[in-house]
């Protein structure tokens, strides 16, 4: 995965930038609608990041201001874990970038990598129940907001984007 335009830049991120990575779930507002995960966590996700580069299609990537190369968040793109047969998509934005129109680019560039790969797999995403921001800008990328997805421990606004 590799997206530039004027804004935006999203890559694979290097093993030396997991203080940008780790310091992104420093903010609590940034934070507070992701499930609690602990600093050492964050590292086996980071890890993982860089192996899916070399393993497969799917991943955690960094996403990066375009003009001064600023650490702007990071994005995934993935199997979703409770419906195999559906890609999952998700995004989070350091609290400076917020209300810029960067997540519906995210969205965007995310929807049109995993088109990109030929699957027949619908692209669905998750919010918190309280994440109106997130919850627009998937509207506007398209997605319908369906039934809410139940977890064992939370419930989550659940948007799909059906394929055809």
């Amino acid at each position: 995965m590799h997206y530039k335009n004027d804004t935006i830049t999203i890559r694979e991120f290097t093993p030396e930038e997991f203080p940008l990575f780790s310091g992104l779930f420093e903010n609590e507002n940034v934070t507070r609608y992701l499930p609690y995960k602990t600093p050492e966590e964050y590292k086996e996700m980071f890890d993982k990041a860089l192996s899916d580069y070399t393993e497969g299609t799917f991943s955690r990537w960094g996403i990066f201001n375009t003009q001064n190369q600023d650490f702007v968040g990071m994005c995934l793109a993935r199997i979703f874990l409770d419906h195999p047969e559906q890609l999952e998509i998700g995004y989070t934005l350091g609290e400076e970038y917020w209300g810029k129109g960067l997540g519906t680019e995210v969205c965007k560039a995310l929807v049109d990598y995993c088109s990109s790969l030929n699957s027949q797999k619908d692209i669905v995403a998750v919010t918190d129940l309280d994440n109106i921001g997130s919850q627009k800008v998937l509207l506007k990328s398209g997605f319908s907001r369906i039934e809410n997805l139940i977890r064992e421990d939370r419930e989550l606004a659940y948007f799909i984007l059906e394929k055809g």
